[in-house]
Parts: C-alpha cells; sequence; structure tokens
C-alpha cells in the first residue's frame, strides 16, 4: 500500500476485540482518503488499495456504528462509503477489453462484494434505519441542506450496496439456501429499513427520493420472480402439482427409451472387437468404399464429421448470451418480501409510478432509469395478477399513455441496437425489459376482462379499442419478429415475444368476434420520387410558331368571352405566403407560368393566373391595372408569350404507395404520411405473417422443443397452425431444416408429450407429400425458403418464361410512342390511351404499361390525366333523333308498372337513369320524378274486391306507400351512382376508401317528415343548437361539393348549451331522421355525418332545420288567454264532434274503395285513433294526430274526399273492436322508412297496437 495511505488509514484509529478506538485526527484521516479517491488514476489503484487492506469492514463500519453521535464523523464516513461502494460499471465506464484493465475491473468488484458481506449486518442497518429515521421527523422548514444530503447519501449507499453482483462461484449456494443478498435483505427487514423505504415511496412530502426508492425496491426483488413470491407459503396448487407430474412423466419416458436403445445395440454374445464392414455405395476420400471399423448398431449414427476439429464460429455470428438465471432464497426471506409486495400495492405502487413517470417524461431523471421503471411495472403488474387480481392497485399503469410509453421506448431501443453495436448487449437487455412490461399490460388488460365488475370490463374495451385502433400498436410484433436477431437477442426475449403475440393475437381475435364492423387507423405513405433529367419536348419558339400559338389562345378566350370558371379561379394560386423564396423571384416565376401556359395553348389557365397574379402584385401594373379592358389583357398576354423569360424546371411526377408495401425507394426526395380509417379484418391482418421472416424466428424457438414449456410449444404450433390450416400456406413450411426439425420431434422418446407438436408436424407432412404427387418440382423446392408467390407456384403451378416479368421498352419504341402521342395529343378522341395501344406496331403492351411508360418519358405529369373516361358521360347531348324515340317509348310504355325501366331498356344510345331522367322532366313529359317510380301492386282484396281490410292492412297500406317511395327513390339514385362507375381497375378513392361523389345539383326540397319535431324543439328553446346543427350541415354539403370527397364528418359541439343539446332524447330522435349516424362503440364519442348522404340530401336536411312561416316561433305574442296549442286542441274536438256525427249518418253505406293517397290515409288513420280517443281504457295511450295530416289542402278537397273516405272509415271501426282483442297478433312494419342504415331500428315482432303507441306517443312527446 502507498505510504501515504497507509499512514492515513493507521491515523483512523484501530480495533480492539468489538471496541473501535478512534484517533484524535479521525475526521481529518477520513476527509483525507476522500481527497485521495477524487485524484486516483483509471486503473482505481486508491480504490483497489483501499479494498485490499479492508478499510470498509474495519474501520468504516465500526465508526459509524460505536460513533454514531459524532455527527461530523459519521457524515464524513456515509460519503467515503458511498464513493467505494459504486458500482464497478460506473468506475471503468463499460467491461474494459484490454486484459490488464479487465483484471482491474475484477478486482474492484472483489472488493465490492467483500464489502456488501460485510454491510449484511443488523447493527449496520439498524444505525442506518435510526439515522434515517431522525431526519424524516423533521419538519420540511427544520431540514438543513445538510440533512437533505445526508437523507440522500444513505439511500445511495444501500442502492450502490444492493447493486453488488453475487459471486455464484465463491457462494455455490443452491434454492432456499441464504445467500449474501438474501442476509442483506433479512438485516433490512429485521432493522426496519424496509418499513422507511415503503414510507418515503407514499409520503407526499418526500417526493423527491422517488428515483432513488424505486431503484432500493428493484434491486431488493433482484433475483425474484412475482410467481415464486405468490406461491411463497402456501400449498401447492392442483394446477403446479400436475404440471410437474407431466415433467417428470416426460423425463421418465425420455430415460426408459434411451435404456430401451442402448440395450438394443448390445449384442447377444460380447466381444471385445467391433468388427470391420465395407459400406457399398459410400464413397471415402478416394475412389473405394468406406470401411466401418465400429459396432454395427452405430452406423446410424456415421458422418464424414467424425473426428474432425469443430469450426470456429465468428464472434460476431454467435448466439446471444442468455441473462443470469432466477433463483429461489430462503423461505422466511421469500415471506417477507411477499408481505412487502403486498404492502407496497396497497399504499404506494400508484403514487409511486406516477412521480416516476412524471420525472421521465420531464427528463429529469438520469440516463437510463426508464428501466428501473419498467422493471417495477411488469413485476408488481405480475404479482398482483397472480395475488387475486385488484385492477385498483395498479390503476397508475393501467392506461393507453403506458403503452405508448412503452411502445416508443421498443422502438427508441431498436434503433439504438442498430447503431451503436459496441453496447448491442445492453440495448438488447433494455428492449427485453420493455418488452416484458408490455407484455406485462396485455395479460392485465385480458385479466380485466374476466372480472365480475362491469366498470372493469368496460376499461378494458375501452383500453383494447384504443390499442386495436391504431397502426403502431397493432403492428409492434410484426416489426419485432421481422427484425429479431438471434446473434444480438437471447433465447429468453424469443420465447417472450412469441407468447406476447399469440396473446395479443388471441384477445385481437376475440375483440373482432363481437362487431359486425371495426374501423382502425391506416397510415399511407405519400412520395415524391426524383427521375433524373429526362428528354422532355421543348415547345418550339420561332416567331411562327408563337404566333400560331397565340391566334389559337385568343380564339379560345374569345370564344368563351373572357369568363373563367370558379373551380379553375379557385384552384390558382400564384403566391406561396410559406415558401422562402423573395417576393420578387415568386413574381418572376408567375410570368414564367403564364407563358408556359400558352405555350401549352391552354389559354383560359393563362389568364386566369395573370388576373391572380395582378391581386398579389398591384404595384407597377406589371400584370395590368385594375380595370383593365379584356383586349389590353390580350395584348399583355402576347408579350409575356414573346418575352425572353428563363423556363421552369419540369414538375415531379408523384408516386403514391402503402407504406405496408415495403418498397424502398432508392432516390426519396419527400416523404409525407397521409392517415385515414378503414375497416379491420382479422383474417387480412393474419396474412402479414406469413413470411419467411416471421416464420424462422418460430421455427429457431421450436428448435429448443424439448426444454420449451408446455404454453410456449402451444404458442408456437398456433401460429404456425393459423399460416399452414387457416391461410392454407401450408407451403411456407416445406422447406428441410423444418422437416429435419418435425423429424426429431417425431422420434423424440418423449413424444408423447408433445402430442400437438406431432400431431403438426403429421399434418404438414402428408400435405407435403401429397402435393408432391402432382408436382414432381417439389422436392427441388425443400431447398429453398419461399414467400408468397414462390408458394402460390409451388401449389397453383408454375407461370411461363417471361410471365410477370416487366417487358423493357428499347429506344426506338420510345421515339415511335413519343412521335404517336404528339400526333393524337391535340386531337378530340375521348381516350388518347385507347388510341395510341393498337398503333404501337409489334407490341402487346397493356394500358397500364402505356400509362407508366407515358408518366416515365415525361410526356404526361401523372396517371390520372389518362384516366380511362367514365361510363355515362361521353354521351351529353341528345340528338333530335334520340329525343324523338324517347318521346315514342314514353307514350308506349307510359301506362306501364315500370316505365323508366322500360324505356331503358330499348332506348338504342344507352344513357344513365338519372339523365333519362332529367329529359323526361326538360321536354315536359312529365311534372315531376315521382310519377316515374315503379308501381306497386296494392291489396287486392282491399282495394277492389270490397271485402272490408283488417286494421293490420290498413296500417300496412298507410305506410307502404312512403316506403315504396323510398325505394323507389334510393333504387333510382343506386343506379344513377352505378351507372357511372368506372369500368377500369384504376378508380380514384378517397382516403378513406369512399368513392367521390359525382352528384348532380338537385334542387333543395324540405323534408316534411320531421317538421313537427322541429316546431316542437324550436317551441322548447332548442333553436341555438338547431342553427348550429343546420350551419354544420351546408358547410359539409359545401366541402363536399367542392372536394369531391365524402368521409364521416364528427359533429363536434363547442359551446355547452350545444353540448348539453346532443344529450337530449329529442334531438337524438331527429338526428336519426335526418339520417346521422350515433357513436358506433367505444372509439366514438361523437354523431356523425355518413359519407353516404349526398350533398342534394344534406341541404334538403338542412332547410328541414328551418322553422316555417306558418308556425308558431319561439317568442312570439299569443293573442288570447289560450297558447296555440291549447287553439289548435280546441279545434281538434270540434272536427271529432263534426267527424262522429258524418260516422253515424254513413256508417250503413258501402262505396267502392278507390285508390287513396297519402293525405287521405292520414285521414283516415286520424279518425280511427279519435274514436279509441273516446274509449276509457284507451284514452291514456291516445295522442294528437295532427302531425299526420296536412293543411295545404283547400276545404272543398277535403270535403270531397270525405265522402270516398267514410265507408272505409266505417269498415275499419267496426272492425277495430275485434282487433282489440287479438293483442298478440304481431306484423313486420318498419315505421321508420327515412332513417339511415345505422340508426336504431324498432323491434319488428312487437304487437300493432303496441308498435302504433309507441309511435303515437313518439310524436306526441315532440309536440310537447
Amino acid at each position: 500500500m502507498n505510504c501515504e495511505l497507509l499512514a492515513t488509514c493507521s491515523a483512523l484509529g484501530y480495533l480492539e476485540g468489538d471496541t473501535y478506538h478512534k484517533e484524535t485526527d479521525c475526521l481529518e484521516s477520513v476527509k483525507d482518503l476522500i481527497r485521495y479517491l477524487r485524484h486516483e488514476d483509471d486503473t482505481r489503484d486508491v480504490r483497489q488499495e483501499l479494498g485490499a487492506g479492508q478499510i470498509v469492514q474495519n474501520d468504516l463500519l465500526p465508526i459509524i456504528i460505536q460513533h454514531g453521535q459524532d455527527k461530523a464523523l459519521f457524515d464524513a464516513s456515509i460519503r467515503l462509503m458511498v464513493n467505494l461502494t459504486q458500482p464497478a460499471m460506473l468506475c471503468f465506464g463499460k467491461v474494459p477489453d484490454d486484459p490488464v484493465f479487465r483484471h482491474h475491473f475484477l478486482q474492484v468488484t472483489s472488493h465490492l462484494q467483500a464489502y456488501k458481506e460485510a454491510f449484511a449486518s443488523e447493527k449496520v442497518f439498524g444505525i442506518l434505519s435510526e439515522m434515517l429515521y431522525n431526519l424524516l421527523q423533521l419538519d420540511w422548514d427544520e431540514r438543513q441542506e445538510e440533512d437533505n444530503l445526508l437523507i440522500e447519501r444513505i439511500l445511495l449507499l444501500v442502492r450502490n450496496v444492493l447493486h453488488v453482483p453475487a459471486d455464484p462461484c465463491e457462494e455455490k449456494k443452491v434454492d432456499d439456501d441464504a445467500s449474501i443478498h438474501d442476509r442483506l435483505l433479512w438485516a433490512i427487514h429485521m432493522s426496519g429499513f424496509d418499513d422507511l423505504v415503503k414510507f418515503l415511496a407514499s409520503a407526499q412530502s418526500e417526493q423527491q427520493w422517488s428515483m432513488h426508492v424505486l431503484e432500493i425496491i428493484s434491486l431488493m426483488f433482484r433475483d425474484q420472480t412475482p410467481e415464486a413470491l405468490v406461491s411463497a407459503g402456501q400449498a401447492r396448487s392442483t394446477e403446479e402439482k400436475q404440471r410437474d407430474s407431466q415433467e417428470l412423466e416426460a423425463l421418465r419416458q425420455k430415460e426408459h427409451a434411451e435404456k430401451r436403445s442402448r440395450t438394443l445395440q448390445r449384442g447377444t454374445r460380447h466381444s471385445r472387437f467391433g468388427g470391420s464392414y465395407v459400406v457399398q455405395g459410400l464413397k471415402a476420400i478416394g475412389d473405394n468404399d468406406v470401411i466401418y471399423h465400429r459396432n454395427i448398431h452405430n452406423f446410424k449414427h456415421y458422418t464424414h464429421d467424425t473426428g474432425k476439429a469443430l469450426r470456429r464460429v465468428p464472434k460476431r455470428n454467435r448466439r446471444a448470451k442468455e441473462f443470469k438465471e432466477k433463483r429461489r432464497s430462503a423461505l422466511n426471506v421469500r415471506l417477507f418480501l411477499r408481505e412487502f409486495c403486498m404492502d407496497f400495492l396497497e399504499n404506494c405502487y400508484n403514487h409511486l409510478m406516477y412521480l416516476v413517470k412524471e420525472s421521465l417524461i420531464r427528463e429529469q431523471t438520469q440516463q437510463h432509469d426508464e428501466t428501473y421503471y419498467l422493471w417495477s411495472l411488469s413485476f408488481f403488474m405480475a404479482f398482483n395478477r397472480g395475488n387475486g387480481f385488484r385492477a385498483d392497485l395498479v390503476s397508475e399503469t393501467i392506461s393507453v399513455r403506458a403503452f405508448h410509453f412503452i411502445e416508443r421506448n421498443i422502438t427508441n431501443y431498436y434503433e439504438m441496437l442498430l447503431t451503436d453495436r459496441k453496447e448491442a448487449t445492453s440495448w438488447s437487455r433494455r428492449m427485453h425489459l420493455a418488452l416484458k412490461a408490455y407484455q406485462e399490460l396485455l395479460l392485465t388488460v385480458n385479466e380485466m376482462d374476466q372480472s365480475q365488475d362491469d366498470s372493469i370490463r368496460q376499461s378494458s374495451n375501452v383500453i383494447k379499442s384504443n390499442i386495436f385502433y391504431l397502426m403502431e400498436y397493432r403492428e409492434i410484433f410484426l416489426t419485432l419478429l421481422r427484425k429479431f436477431d438471434e446473434t444480438k437477442q437471447p433465447h429468453s426475449y424469443l420465447k417472450d415475444l412469441v407468447e406476447s403475440t399469440h396473446l395479443f393475437l388471441r384477445m385481437l381475435e376475440r375483440f373482432c368476434k363481437g362487431r359486425r364492423n371495426l374501423m382502425v387507423q391506416r397510415k399511407k405513405v405519400r412520395r415524391k420520387k426524383s427521375r433524373g433529367d429526362k428528354n422532355l419536348p421543348i415547345p418550339e419558339t420561332t416567331p411562327e410558331a408563337l404566333a400560331e400559338t397565340f391566334r389559337i389562345v385568343e380564339e379560345e378566350l374569345k370564344t368563351s368571352g373572357f369568363q373563367l370558371s370558379e373551380s379553375l379561379t379557385e384552384s390558382i394560386v400564384p403566391f406561396d405566403a410559406t415558401s422562402e423564396t423573395p417576393l420578387e423571384e415568386q413574381r418572376t416565376e408567375a410570368m414564367v407560368r403564364v407563358k408556359e401556359s400558352m405555350l401549352a395553348r391552354l389559354g383560359p389557365e393563362a389568364l386566369a393566373l395573370l388576373r391572380a397574379a395582378r391581386e398579389v402584385w398591384p404595384e407597377g401594373d406589371v400584370f395590368g391595372s385594375a380595370d383593365v379592358d379584356p383586349e389590353e389583357e390580350l395584348e399583355l398576354l402576347k408579350q409575356i408569350l414573346h418575352a425572353n423569360l428563363p423556363r421552369s424546371s419540369p414538375p415531379e411526377p408523384v408516386v403514391e404507395e402503402e407504406d405496408d408495401d415495403g418498397l424502398e425507394l432508392e432516390e426519396e426526395e419527400l416523404e409525407s404520411v397521409q392517415v385515414s380509417e378503414t375497416e379491420f379484418n382479422f383474417f387480412d391482418f393474419i396474412k402479414k405473417f406469413a413470411s419467411p421472416n416471421i416464420v424462422h424466428p418460430y421455427l429457431v424457438l421450436l428448435k429448443s422443443f424439448s426444454k420449451n414449456s408446455p404454453h410456449t410449444n402451444h404458442c408456437i404450433v398456433r401460429m404456425l397452425h393459423r399460416l399452414a390450416f387457416d391461410l392454407k400456406m401450408d407451403a411456407l413450411l416445406f422447406q428441410l431444416s423444418v422437416f429435419n426439425l418435425f423429424n426429431k420431434i417425431l422420434s423424440d422418446p418423449a413424444a408423447a408429450a408433445y402430442r400437438e407438436l406431432v400431431t403438426f408436424a403429421q399434418y404438414v407432412l402428408k400435405r407435403f407429400f401429397s402435393l408432391a404427387t402432382q408436382n414432381n418440382k417439389a422436392y427441388v423446392e425443400l431447398l429453398f425458403w419461399k414467400n408468397v408467390g414462390a408458394v402460390r407456384e409451388m401449389t397453383e403451378g408454375y407461370s411461363k418464361d417471361g410471365e410477370g416479368k416487366k417487358q423493357t421498352w428499347t429506344e426506338e419504341e420510345e421515339e415511335e410512342l413519343r412521335k404517336l402521342f404528339e400526333e393524337h395529343r391535340h386531337s378530340e378522341v375521348p381516350d388518347i390511351v385507347e388510341t395510341l395501344l393498337p398503333l404501337l406496331s409489334g407490341s402487346t403492351r397493356t394500358r397500364r404499361q402505356v400509362v407508366t411508360q407515358l408518366v416515365r418519358m415525361g410526356l404526361v405529369d401523372n396517371a390520372k390525366e389518362l384516366k380511362k373516361q367514365k361510363v355515362g358521360t361521353r354521351i351529353v347531348l341528345w340528338t333530335e333523333e334520340q329525343e324523338e324515340e324517347l318521346q315514342m317509348l314514353f307514350e308506349e310504355y307510359k301506362d306501364s308498372d315500370d316505365v323508366l325501366g322500360n324505356i331503358l331498356k330499348k332506348l338504342t344510345a344507352k344513357r344513365s337513369r338519372a339523365r333519362v331522367v332529367d329529359k323526361l322532366l326538360s321536354l315536359g313529359l312529365v311534372s315531376e320524378r315521382k310519377e316515374l317510380y315503379k308501381k306497386r301492386s296494392r291489396n287486392a282484396h282491399g282495394k277492389s274486391s270490397g271485402k272490408p281490410m283488417t286494421e293490420e292492412e290498413f296500417l300496412s297500406e298507410l305506410t307502404q306507400g312512403d316506403l315504396d317511395d323510398s325505394m323507389d327513390r334510393d333504387e333510382e339514385e343506386d343506379e344513377s351512382e352505378e351507372s357511372e362507375e368506372d369500368e377500369e381497375q384504376e378508380r380514384e378513392e378517397s382516403p378513406n376508401g369512399v368513392r367521390k361523389n359525382q352528384s348532380v345539383h338537385a334542387p333543395v326540397e324540405r323534408r316534411a317528415d320531421v317538421g313537427p319535431m322541429v316546431t316542437a324543439l324550436h317551441q322548447g328553446g332548442m333553436s341555438g343548437p338547431l342553427l348550429w346543427l343546420q350551419n354544420c350541415l351546408n358547410r359539409t354539403a359545401n366541402d363536399r361539393e367542392e372536394d369531391g370527397l365524402s368521409q364521416p364528418v364528427p359533429l363536434v359541439p363547442l359551446t355547452e348549451t350545444n353540448e348539453d343539446a346532443m344529450d337530449n332524447k329529442s334531438i337524438q330522435r331527429l338526428l336519426r331522421k335526418l339520417g346521422m349516424r350515433p357513436p358506433a362503440n367505444e372509439q366514438e364519442t361523437f354523431w356523425r355525418i355518413p359519407a353516404k348522404i349526398s350533398v342534394s340530401q344534406l341541404r334538403s336536411a338542412a332547410a328541414a332545420l328551418n322553422l316555417r312561416e306558418d308556425e308558431p316561433r319561439v317568442g312570439e305574442e299569443q293573442d288570447g288567454p289560450t297558447s296555440q296549442t291549447e287553439k289548435h286542441l280546441e279545434e281538434e274536438e270540434k272536427e271529432e264532434e263534426k267527424e262522429e256525427k258524418e260516422e253515424k249518418e254513413e256508417k250503413e253505406e258501402e262505396a267502392e274503395v278507390s285508390e287513396v293517397s297519402g293525405e287521405q290515409r292520414a285521414q283516415a288513420l286520424r279518425a280511427l285513433l279519435l274514436s279509441r280517443k273516446r274509449k276509457p281504457r284507451t284514452t291514456k295511450h291516445t295522442a294528437s294526430v295532427s302531425d299526420f295530416t296536412s293543411m295545404e289542402d283547400t276545404e272543398s278537397t277535403a270535403e270531397r274526399s270525405q265522402k270516398k273516405n267514410s265507408a272505409k272509415r266505417s269498415r275499419v271501426l267496426d272492425d277495430d273492436e275485434e282487433e282489440e282483442n287479438e293483442a298478440d297478433s304481431s306484423t313486420a312494419m318498419d315505421m321508420d322508412t327515412k332513417s339511415d342504415a345505422d340508426s336504431e331500428q324498432e323491434d319488428v315482432s312487437a304487437p300493432v297496437k303496441r308498435r302504433r303507441k309507441m309511435v303515437l306517443i313518439d310524436e306526441g312527446e315532440d309536440e310537447d
């Protein structure tokens, strides 16, 4: 030892027996030692010499035990011991590669292990606990800075001692025996230090020590498993006994099989000589056959590699080492830790994990401190699951935020694993910790599903909805399996990954089963790809060519009268406010764009650019003055065309591809992610696992099937079964190494214990041999891993040579295509690609190939410019002959049941249903669309036979008219949409997969079915929310009309009044009437405007929310003492008395019932219900039916119709008494034919009377 160090240590004092005698300058000597440690070299020589001198065991610990009352000496000793016990990894930075420094590293580690053994004393932790307790008793205003420093140093000292790794070679302890770490934990428990740790974890005033407390707790449970602690001190369960007996039986069978095989290898007679045999057909090194000098029974294990030196595996290709195995501590230690876990979960877990999480998010901790958080989350949540699951104990870490935090850390660890290769092992361990935490979260959510508490199950559904909705959470296991590397990630990581994937798929499958459609997030990547310089055609700029170009542009502008469409005016933007380009350069670019538009002979676009640029840059009249004439604009355009301006770079073609395709572009310049929603299909999701990159990790884990747990083997087989049986992709497993593995499973002596594996292996082998009889190349295919395309070829047949390969374009073919395109680009042909296809010489090019080549050559900017014209848009004008033909067909079929259908069948020039209807209206052949609806046949006996109709028939007929009308309208809309669909597969779709609406503007009609409901809501003070709803509908209609996109739009109330109104049942009934969709599941909170509602329907619904002029408005003064409602009731009573007299006079009259209009049916129904109102037992169920009657007709029309309806009304009233006795009669009748498909429907099996009452009461509530 260095003489100065030796002198300093001697000045501390000496130990005599159990008593330590300190010197007078003991405090100064401790401070000198701290100073020496501060100036030690890279080999940590001072630390090694102090460790060799056992300064901690012989001096420092006795000082704090016997002289703890000397506060200054106690503080200095604690400070020195914190320095001496810090981990060797912190001293050297990492495990040194140099042999000399590796030796010093091991020396420091051995000294730390000696310190740990010395600290395993109740006296030491008794002093530390007492000192810490006294400090914590002080209030925050009484504590000095030195007190806080001492608290932190005591916690750091305990953490350092617990962190010291065990030395298994020295200890040589078995399970259930007390190791040094166990003795240290027992000393902590006996001294009461564990109670102080729990206090620090739960106290609000001690939040600053949260990270130190979490480190101490995680190091205390370093060697433990949650399962071992849960079962500590308890009798073994039946499941555990059965599992142990199965393992023991498997070992017994294996031993018995090996013993039997050894018996068979021995001959009947012992011989000292094994004999020599010539193996015919198996060549040795030369040309002779192999001579075998061993026992013939061992020949099946013969290989040419016998006796050869094993090839050394390079270090970079070696498998990752497994982490330290867990051991079982002594029973008393496990019992103490079990009690600690239960108290910690009950009082401390949620509070402490919240504080640590906030510190991690705000980056107030040291690097890699999140690993303690991840370990604690997985450990204590697993303990909670095993020890009588209670969700409230771990509620802090059961949230979507926890999933997001872990997913972000997994991604970060994987990126660092690839970049920081020297520390790949450390990053792999951290990644494994994060994966374990993610797995435990899934297990906890799965446990919540089985809870008896409805609120807990509802919470788990909300969490699962969010997890399954986001793409990052759904596909994290796909990514981890695809990126698995056995040289960096150990076998235990792969085991946890496979089991987590199995659990996630099982939860996802169960979640999808109870739902018809599950909407999830989908991401689409939009990339711009640099194509380099292209041989673009440069327009001629000779004076003659420019004059010809200007003449064409001038004629086009004069023909249009210098009028521009709104869409063109709005799409032209000459100025980019977000660009870093100076204003002067942007003005020059705008002028260049005007010139290029004219060179391309696009007159309206050039004029629109000129006018837009004039508004942006009015100064200097560069683009003309504000009151410029059209002739002056032409002169300006001519000057710009002849000006010598720089030519701008051609636009770059845009390539769109989905993120799931995995195509990597070589030259990426810009990338943006488009997020949309799509319907989730579990079967399609499983298809993503059908890849050799994902199957390979499963087979790596299957190689150790004899060491795997039964659950792990089940997870492997279940995934392979999904691929081979569910997806019919068993050919993915047709590989020689897989069959070799199957052979080991089938020939294993304990194969009976792997029944599931054996059954699956037999199934795959049977499928292969059946395929081999049809495909003579099947045995060759065994040598290769196959993707989905190769699997399809192997099972369905191989494609011919050259099929599926891209045909390259020669220079001659490109030149021919360019020439043909230039000849026909300005022609009036509807589809230039269809024109070019037959003109291409000696080529069988498809339309897609030609379009792609035109984009690649730069002849067009985008493939959308060449999109095939849609059906129904080519024929726009009607010739005189076609109009005459239409008139003749209308005269011929106007009396038929389906006028429009017959006309469409007979028309020679096929047109869409909507265009034919418009033409019939314009010709005046029909006055309204309703005349062209398909006629529905009425019930015979109720219409012409003179027999009285029953109440069910009457009500069904009453609603059938409206139903037929709505069905006809829906049918017409569907057919008009179908007629304009594109026949090509290249269909434009909006981001959520909904085809863009090409709706024709229809006149806005007010919906009459919601009038009474709107009136009642206005009278109830709901005018404000109705106005907000009307604005939302109009705004959505305008957006859909401008953009051409139809996406579900949520109705988000931003004020408290509107938010309360959305919870009103009357408002919700109105929304269903208008076709709005309620929240589908836990993922949605707001009502939505469905995507399939057209612009005209939206405007009609918005118009229906206005209050009619003839209806009373809120706040209007009422004349007289009675309100409008009371007057209305009085009028109804008078009408009642009048109708009663008419019924008595005409009751016995019988008249033929002709076709009754919707208005007359309403009057009849009203009379029926008013008659019931007089009966006492039905009085409480009746309501005003004024909503059913129309007040638009004149009194004379009503009088004429009353005589026609009286006979029918009398028959209905007679049958009504008989119908009342049949309360159980039922009919399938839909009373809400205008509601959206997503809205709730009434039970069709309800009795007629009950449903009728429900409708009437509903309408009555709307009025009130």
